[in-house]
Formats: structure tokens, sequence, C-alpha cells
């Protein structure tokens, strides 16, 4: 029987829902995916985290450790281990104008995307908005069902799955010993060194960058005609 451990890459499915509502709130499952409407349900695909790497919410990240692979499973998580509590001081009053120069008419129940983060519109009143700055999902019990597909263990896949989700793009890479250079734009090479942390700390790898320049490319093809 083959377990799961701390630090072990998994390919993994999940339907996350809300317990008091039975609503989906996300998943990896195509025929889930159908059922809460998802517009292009045919790029919903299982995801591959590192166990015990804070790759997903607290409790199911717990979870996974000792589990069968190919074995359906289910965990029931409170608020602190999910998305958190809801915070009152996550409630903040903005001036309606704000929302004016954005083009944004804000109205009762609207959720919207907002400086990176979703946020609700609690109410409209006399020029001024209530705005709930709070995890839609702070304060709920939803329950992971969930089944480990299979351990990763090919070292592309997982460099690849960790630029997945630090960086949300995968970048062209080389590897010489301990050392992992990522091929990047000038204009991203801050931003990927400043996140390139846990490679080191989950994979061993020294991070190292290389700018490449389209230009250098079409000078490149132009010298060949």
């Amino acid at each position: 029987m083959v377990l799961t451990e701390k630090n072990d890459f998994i390919e993994l499915d999940f339907t996350g829902i809300i317990k008091d509502t039975k609503e989906v709130f996300d998943t990896t499952v195509k025929v889930d995916a159908d059922k809460i409407g998802v517009k292009d349900s045919s790029k919903v695909k299982p995801v591959i985290i590192s166990i015990g790497n804070k790759m997903t919410v607290k409790g199911l990240d717990e979870d996974l450790t000792g589990k069968e692979i190919g074995k359906e499973y289910s965990v029931e998580l409170k608020s602190e281990d999910a998305f958190g509590k809801r915070n009152p001081s996550m409630i903040k009053m903005i001036p309606l104008k704000l929302f004016i120069e954005q083009r944004i008419m804000p109205e009762r129940g609207m959720q919207l995307s907002l400086d990176v983060m979703v946020v609700k519109i609690i109410s409209v009143s006399g020029g001024r908005v209530l705005v709930d700055f709070n995890n839609p999902l702070s304060g709920k019990v939803v329950v992971y069902n969930y089944k480990v597909l299979r351990k990763v263990e090919d070292i592309k896949e997982k460099i690849n799955a960790l630029q997945e989700f630090f960086f949300r793009r995968t970048l062209e890479f080389e590897i010489d010993g301990k050392d992992l250079t990522l091929k990047v734009d000038k204009n991203m090479q801050k931003f990927i060194e400043m996140m390139s942390k846990p490679f080191e700390e989950i994979l061993g790898f020294k991070v190292k960058t290389e700018v490449v320049s389209e230009k250098k490319e079409d000078k490149k093809e132009e010298s060949t005609k």
C-alpha cells in the first residue's frame, strides 16, 4: 500500500463544498464544474501540490498526509482551518466617488475584484459604500471531498507545479546540479527572484534567472537570412 507523506508532490482531485448550503465553491472535477456552470469546464483538471507546504488551505493540507493513492476521502474543516474567521475590522466605509472614478456603480450584494481581492458590497448610502474585505468563504465550515491520484516523481513536473502556484505561469528552465535557471523577461526578473524561495525550501534548488530578449532572437533570425 502506497501512503502519502509530508513534502510529497501529489496529483489531487477535489471538490470544495460549503457545509450549510451544499454549494460547490471550487473543484478540479469536470462533472462538478459542469454542475456549477463553469464556462470552460474542459480546462478543469487535477492540481499538483506539495503536501505540508501551504499550497492549499491549512486543514486540507494537514489531512493529506498518510492517505492511500486512489482512495476517496472527505474532510470537514472549521473556518479557522479553511478560509479564516470573519474579521469585523475588514469591513470598511469607502467614498462612492472612488468607485465612480473606476467606472463602477456599486450595488448591494455585488461581488467584485478590488486591489487583487474579492470584496462584497454591503450597502450604498449617502455617497458612501460599505465594503466587506473578508474572504467570501471566511467564517464558513467547508467540506473537501478528494482523491490523491498519484505521487509525482518527475522533477520537471514538480518545478512546473511550483511555478503555476507561485508565478501563475510556467517559464522555461534549465537544471545544472542543484542550480535552477529560470528564463525570464526583464520586467519579470525582480518578481521571480522575490518569489523563488520555495524552490530552495521545498526542492533544494538555488534559483537563478536569465533574461531572455526577444530582440536578440529576432536578430538571430535576421542573421540567418
